[in-house]
């Protein structure tokens, strides 16, 4: 692996391995998502998931929720992959992760981005303790809020009001990771990815962790293909034997899309190699991961979300087709840029 990375990067040729996988790639029904009474609950048009894959609501009339069970069969790892919440879906939201058994979220996206809405506040803030979901009858409580500097854990408390049944989830929020873009190294996104293994929200006595960025496809993908290989590579007799891109092509028959750009999946290579030497036995790597990753504690004093960005025209900040008109993969490019 460590070979075929060093020979893709020399040959500075990410651009046309990424392309082969896309081109390689399923492109699976996803007919239930274009229903017109579903269009609403969809983020981004263009991301939908496979009907074969979608986790189906049990509540209600509409079973709809833009979110996808991806497994890793061999690993034996389940996740569910999904969009940020709109703010008409997070009762679903936790809808679906009660009826999964779901004991952890792993959040890799900011709810704010570059001035864009990315994601609905699903959880309570620290002020206000709990939000209760009235369409789908559930109640959500912070019980607390572990700030570090490039991540947060929170402990919360989902009630099914309905039953009056409670159980704790982990909220995993990894808060430094740009929109398309990579973490800041290796070191801090397996540090991260190592919490979120050592809570065992990870482990199959558990319901499939719910792993989502804003589209549910770039970060999120990335984040569950480093997870599944290192994981590949600690049960085969032989870790050479796990291929990347293979594992990736795998997991895009379940959900379209996963990993949106040629740096993610550079950076998933980068990621492996060095989890790749904790799998074979340094297990000093962790403290290393730690320190390079500068895993401070926060300043323990609340500091308010920022405030929603203004209105941005009657385009909603997206380009209007007239001022490219002859340049349409510059328009698709300036839309699909809006996802995350």
């Amino acid at each position: 692996m460590e070979a075929e990375f060093w020979e893709i990067d020399e040959n500075r040729i990410w651009n046309s391995v990424y392309e082969e996988i896309r081109q390689q790639s399923c492109e699976l029904p996803c007919k239930v998502a274009k229903f017109p009474e579903n269009k609403n609950r969809n983020r981004y048009r263009d991301v939908s998931p496979f009907d074969h894959s979608r986790i189906c609501l049990q509540l209600g009339s509409n079973d709809y929720i833009n979110a996808s069970l991806i497994t890793a069969e061999e690993a034996q790892r389940n996740y569910i992959l999904t969009q940020g919440p709109l703010p008409s879906t997070c009762g679903h939201f936790w809808e679906m992760v009660w009826e999964q058994r779901t004991r952890g979220v792993v959040m890799l996206n900011r709810v704010i981005e570059k001035g864009s809405i990315k994601c609905a506040q699903y959880w309570p803030h620290r002020e206000e303790k709990d939000a209760i979901f009235e369409d789908t009858y559930f109640k959500v409580t912070l019980v607390s809020e572990d700030i570090k500097s490039y991540y947060t854990v929170r402990q919360l408390e989902l009630e099914n009001l309905s039953t009056q049944q409670t159980r704790e989830i982990l909220h995993f929020h990894y808060t430094t990771w740009p929109d398309f873009g990579v973490p800041e190294s290796p070191a801090s996104f397996l540090n991260f990815l190592f919490k979120v293994r050592e809570s065992g929200c990870l482990n199959s006595e558990h319901g499939p962790v719910v792993v989502h960025c804003s589209a549910g496809i770039g970060r999120s993908g990335t984040f569950c293909l480093v997870d599944t290989c290192l994981l590949l590579m600690s049960l085969r007799k032989d870790p050479s034997s796990v291929r990347i891109r293979d594992v990736l092509l795998e997991m895009r028959r379940y959900r379209m899309g996963l990993i949106q750009t040629a740096d993610q999946l550079r950076f998933s290579y980068l990621a492996v190699i060095e989890g790749a030497k904790y799998i074979k036995g340094d297990t000093s790597l962790q403290e290393s991961w730690k320190e390079l990753s500068n895993e401070e504690d926060d300043p323990p004093e609340f500091t308010p979300p920022p405030p929603l960005p203004p209105p941005r025209g009657p385009h909603n900040g997206r380009v209007p087709p007239s001022f490219f008109p002859d340049n349409v993969d510059f328009i698709q490019r300036v839309e699909t840029s809006q996802q995350g």
